[in-house]
């Protein structure tokens, strides 16, 4: 037990809210009943919750107030807090771009001397600073699509998923990605006990949802062709059945390519083809 608990920060609210709260469910840990709650005790694992508005969650980490947290990269990015990211965390995703007017803008330096809306005003500005683009930021809380159509903005900068709500607001997609974003576990520069340990576990629940454990029975003469199906996480477990001539196997596979793989195995001569799905795991 460490000295004091470790104290994570968790997203109370918004598209973070509730997968964090399953992760560190299946992690293991005690989360919060009701709503309500802003600070939830968890004494077998020696770990303090404390439930706040996502946007917060770097600063208070990057303070040293709390010690870890559950936020997004983009959020992380914003804040400019001396908080840093551990690991990314497999939720969550999301892609920011700058859109304009049809026509208007084709490549970054076009917006020199523009206005551009964001609700992430640090973030892009760090992108534009970086390419050395000077414009004007206009910060927004919320949605920013219609900040050109009203005259507020000449561009915009947001987040992107299809481009529909930006095509009907008549504007479209230029210049280069300006973050990659998801979900990630952020710490301070003092990592305190119990981070590691928070860390597996959070991991172990990403690859869990990941994949699944595959067994098989297959003639030992085509192991290796079955191997190059199923190469595994390092390579797969191989057991001797009481036919000489078979094996059994079991190995990982990405839960997204189960019934491709498995199709594969059985025209190979794969037979007895099971998959279980992994609830924990340490990788």
């Amino acid at each position: 037990m460490s000295s004091s608990p470790l104290r994570v920060a968790v997203p109370n609210k918004g598209s973070l809210s509730e997968t964090a709260a399953e992760y560190l469910k299946e992690a293991g840990y005690y989360g919060r009943r009701d709503l309500k709650e802003l600070i939830v005790s968890d004494p077998r694992n020696d770990v303090e919750f404390f439930y706040l508005r996502p946007r917060d969650i770097a600063t208070y980490v990057g303070s040293g107030a709390l010690d870890v947290g559950v936020t997004g990269r983009d959020l992380l990015i914003d804040a400019g807090s001396d908080a840093h990211e551990v690991a990314p965390l497999g939720f969550a995703a999301s892609t920011f771009r700058f859109a304009g007017p049809l026509g208007e803008f084709q490549e970054l330096a076009d917006l020199q001397g523009k206005r551009v809306a964001t609700s992430y005003p640090g973030l892009v500005g760090g992108f534009l600073a970086a390419a050395g683009v000077t414009v004007t930021l206009v910060a927004l809380d919320g949605a920013v699509e219609s900040a050109v159509h009203l005259g507020v903005a000449d561009a915009v900068a947001d987040v992107v998923e299809t481009g529909t709500t930006l095509r009907k607001q008549g504007l479209e997609i230029f210049g280069p990605v300006i973050l990659q974003s998801e979900a990630v576990l952020i710490a301070n520069a003092t990592t305190k006990p119990g981070t590691e340990t928070l860390y597996r576990r959070l991991q172990g629940v990403m690859v869990a949802r990941q994949y699944v454990l595959m067994d098989y029975d297959l003639p030992s003469e085509l192991f290796e062709q079955a191997a190059a199906i199923t190469p595994g996480i390092e390579s797969p477990t191989v057991s001797p059945l009481k036919d000489p001539a078979w094996l059994a196997v079991r190995v990982m596979v990405p839960i997204g390519d189960v019934n491709a793989v498995m199709d594969a195995l059985y025209e190979l001569g794969a037979r007895a083809i099971l998959v279980t799905p992994i609830h924990a795991a340490r990788i």
